[in-house]
């Protein structure tokens, strides 16, 4: 009889710190603003459920999921990821840097830096294989986001709308309504973005 052992892949070792650690930041930053699981719960959007299998860290939640979680804590992102800016300068080695999506292709999106919140800034890498796509339901009001793609071609859908950003072109856009990143392309694609979120 063979023994049928799981070994932990290096990817899923990291996923599985990242997640740990952002389930004891939630958990931290509600306690530190007094504000109950109903409360949190009310305010994102998010049932209390979701956020106690958060907080115990059986679920992964999604960018889109951590954003809203942020935005009703007056925190970023980048706050429960550990990659916030600190007094004067924050050095974040490569093997600190948090993967926050991956794609069904072998695509990821990695949130390389951020200012703490609530009026925050964030730096990310995106690269994503042919057919592959993200959308988001919208960031709070008045949220801008900032692209230049490296290498492949952007689609970017907000609201109806759709603008193709080349190799080498940048782009503008308030993502405080539904918009989506897309590969529709035939060859990979790697864009830079920064996410800036005033607090409301």
């Amino acid at each position: 009889m063979t023994k049928k052992v799981n070994l932990m892949t290096d990817a899923d070792s990291i996923v599985s710190t990242v997640n740990e650690a952002v389930s004891q930041r939630i958990k931290l930053y509600r306690k530190q603003k007094k504000m109950s699981l109903d409360e949190l719960s009310r305010r994102a959007g998010v049932s209390k459920g979701a956020l106690v299998e958060i907080e115990g860290c059986k679920a992964n939640p999604s960018i889109a999921l951590l954003c809203r979680l942020a935005a009703a804590m007056g925190v970023s992102v980048a706050d429960f990821v550990d990659v916030s800016s600190k007094p004067t300068v924050h050095l974040i080695a490569e093997d600190e840097i948090p993967e926050l999506w991956k794609g069904e292709k072998g695509g990821r999106a990695r949130l390389l830096a951020g200012s703490g919140g609530p009026d925050m800034t964030e730096l990310w890498m995106w690269e994503m294989q042919p057919g592959e796509k993200f959308s988001s339901p919208g960031h709070p009001e008045g949220t801008l986001e900032l692209f230049y793609v490296q290498t492949g071609t952007l689609t970017l859908g907000v609201q109806d709308h759709l603008y193709v950003v080349n190799t080498g072109c940048s782009a503008t856009a308030r993502t405080d309504v539904p918009h989506f990143y897309e590969n529709q392309g035939k060859h990979p694609l790697k864009f830079i973005m920064t996410v800036n979120e005033k607090a409301s």
